[in-house]
């Protein structure tokens, strides 16, 4: 083979590859993970209602019967239709469940599908089937009909909410309140503004100022309520989250030191209930915030409403699903007063022209016919003179079905009977026909009509709720001990030391050197620092710094007072000018007091020190050169705060915070 013939094959190869590649991308997104935009189903959960609908008698069916048969529509085996079905049924809408169909709060599985029932909810059985709503296509393997969509009237994409992994995409929609969808719903028909959040089976708290419309981000909260002063139980749990995953998460916070806990336990049943109880010295009410930061008693949720429609996946808001639901809610009502109206229209029809064959005896004028023709053409004729009252034209359809009438239903008849009923079907379809020219109107009262029967079984679950941020860094534990080691130079929470301070991993350390220099780094385990590290501890906002340094060049003291100053994490900065000779001779951050300041000895002065208060100088910029404190040379400098009447003040330690 030459490379012609090599280059050919590859391509071909590479062809083939991307032919195919698209057609499966095309399947996973459209049959699989991504649900339809009109009916809010998945292709298997559309092919298991069906299937329920098919099987409805009322009674409940064993789950795997209802697999069994769903799988003559879903060609994908029993394992992904049980699962599809259980999630559905756990959404409390539109199947009805008995059996142990498993627990929402503790993630715990449900039984095998031979030991659970299930059947169609009356919710479901009155909003979303309508033969003749429906379009039906051959299944996979053309011996049965299928839905392309079901006729629904809830807006079930953002009732239930969906999850689903696609080739190149993914959706992640929130599920909403029944009430709160049908309430905006009547609001869009009316034209009035509205709005709706999402609402979470499992309860907890959300955020939701960051919705932007089902494309932007949540935060979820756990319910935590203070049974003592030692005991936190949490009530409700985050969306996206088990009791398991959550004391999971609680646990491992406790083993890293970030809250302090003696014991969790689980007591969920029918509704949620884990008891933490705290470790000795600690208090439930300062544990509500680490719990909130370390745990997943607080998570992000990022939604992504992406969904089927017209074929292709859109990404869309939230209230275009709900308006684009609201109109298709309008339509399929008035097709089926349509429908009724034309079927009543029909009944009329057949009432009246039963009433005129038999009330004027238009039957007996068939007596002498010899052939069906003639009979056929004789109550036709004998039908024309009462042409004005019918509401169509006679057929031969309803000649033949005059002639069907017994003799003994004739011998039978009662005029008031079928008066009563006439006037019955007149009304109703009069009733119809104004329903028509008030489309609005009437599909309200039909939302009215579901908010009243089904409203009650379906409040909301999540409360609203607007969070303030716990930093992590405020509400963590101080649970390392940083030392410095002068002898070796080494910094850290693995170094021992006889100085050392508390801090939690989330702080940083500002770190200032003899020579001026200075600089911010994380907590670190153990880090060589050099032997001229002057002062240091965690990094805190708006602290005071008071320093006296040496300046090289003149020789000469000044004093400074600035506050923590701004930084990038691990670059090196300077209090003053760099110079060999240049170094801090005094370092402290108490906000009040005063130092001495010895001078080299001089034969001219009347005294070699001279006492200085810190308030007498202005705080500055970091940047600020400071203010020189005397022509003369210092020696040393002395701590003299309150210790006027003593001779030898304090001299400063290395953490003096």
């Amino acid at each position: 083979m030459d490379g012609t013939d090599v280059t050919e094959a590859f391509g071909a190869l590479h062809q083939l590859f991307d032919d195919n590649f698209l057609d499966y991308t095309s399947y996973v997104i459209k049959e699989r993970a991504i649900p339809d935009l009109v009916d809010g189903l998945k292709p298997v959960q559309r092919r298991i209602m069906q299937t329920l609908a098919n099987m409805d008698d009322g009674r409940f069916n064993k789950v795997a019967n209802v697999v069994g048969d769903a799988m003559k529509l879903h060609p994908h085996g029993d394992a992904s239709i049980y699962s599809a079905l259980v999630n559905l049924a756990n959404k409390d809408y539109l199947i009805e469940k008995q059996g142990n169909f498993g627990n929402i709060y503790t993630g715990d599985g449900a039984a095998a599908a031979r030991y659970i029932e299930c059947r169609l909810s009356p919710l479901a059985r009155e909003t979303l089937f309508n033969k003749d709503l429906t379009e039906f296509v051959d299944s996979y393997d053309a011996r049965m009909q299928e839905p392309v969509t079901l006729p629904a009237k809830l807006p079930l994409l953002l009732l239930q909410g969906a999850e689903g992994i696609a080739v190149g995409m993914a959706t992640k929609i929130m599920p909403h309140n029944f009430c709160e969808l049908l309430d905006a719903q009547k609001k869009i028909l009316r034209d009035e503004p509205f709005e709706f959040f999402p609402d979470f089976p499992k309860g907890g708290l959300v955020d939701v100022s960051g919705y932007n419309h089902g494309n932007g981000r949540l935060k979820c909260r756990a319910r935590l309520v203070e049974k003592n002063e030692k005991t936190i139980l949490v009530k409700e749990i985050p969306h996206g989250t088990t009791t398991q995953s959550l004391m999971e998460s609680i646990e491992k916070a406790a083993r890293l030191g970030k809250i302090k806990i003696q014991s969790i336990n689980d007591f969920t049943a029918e509704e949620v209930e884990i008891e933490i109880k705290m470790a000795r010295g600690i208090y439930a009410k300062d544990t509500i915030k680490p719990l909130y930061a370390f745990t997943d008693c607080e998570i992000s949720i990022s939604p992504n409403l992406t969904a089927i429609h017209n074929n292709q996946p859109v990404v869309v808001a939230v209230e275009d699903v709900l308006r684009l639901n609201t109109e298709k809610l309008v339509r399929d009502l008035e097709t089926e007063l349509q429908i009724e109206l034309d079927r009543l229209r029909e009944k009329l029809h057949a009432h009246l022209l039963e009433q005129i064959f038999i009330e004027e005896r238009l039957y007996k004028q068939i007596e002498e016919c010899k052939s069906y023709k003639l009979v056929v053409e004789t109550v036709d004729l004998a039908l024309k003179p009462f042409r004005d009252r019918f509401l169509r034209d006679v057929s031969k359809e309803d000649i033949e079905r005059l002639l069907e009438i017994r003799i003994k239903r004739i011998s039978r008849y009662d005029i008031d009977k079928k008066r009563k009923e006439i006037k019955e079907v007149e009304i109703r379809s009069r009733r119809v026909e104004r329903d028509l020219r008030d489309m609005v109107g009437f599909t309200i009262k039909y939302l009215d009509g579901l908010l009243e029967k089904y409203g009650p079984l379906y409040p909301r679950r999540t409360e609203i709720h607007a969070f303030r941020e716990v930093k992590a860094r405020k509400v963590a534990i101080s649970n390392l001990e940083v030392g410095y080691d002068r002898e070796s130079g080494f910094l850290g929470h693995q170094v021992k030391a006889e100085e050392s301070f508390p801090c939690s991993e989330y702080d940083k350390l500002l770190l200032i050197f003899k020579n001026g220099m200075y600089k911010v780094i994380n907590v670190t385990d153990k880090l060589f620092v050099g032997h001229d590290l002057l002062w240091v501890n965690k990094l805190q906002q708006k602290l005071v710094f008071n320093i006296v340094y040496r300046d090289g060049r003149e020789n000469r003291a000044y004093i400074k007072r600035f506050v923590t100053p701004k930084f990038i994490l691990d670059k090196e900065y300077h209090l003053f000018a760099e110079h060999k000779r240049s170094l801090i001779q005094f370092l402290t951050t108490e906000s009040e007091g005063r130092i001495r300041v010895y001078f080299a000895p001089s034969k001219r002065a009347k005294h070699n020190y001279a006492d200085f208060d810190w308030n007498e100088f202005l705080i500055k910029g970091v940047a600020a050169k400071g203010k020189r404190i005397s022509p003369r040379v210092v020696r040393r400098i002395a701590d003299w705060t309150g210790k006027r009447s003593e001779k030898e003040p304090r001299p400063p330690t290395l953490f003096d915070i």
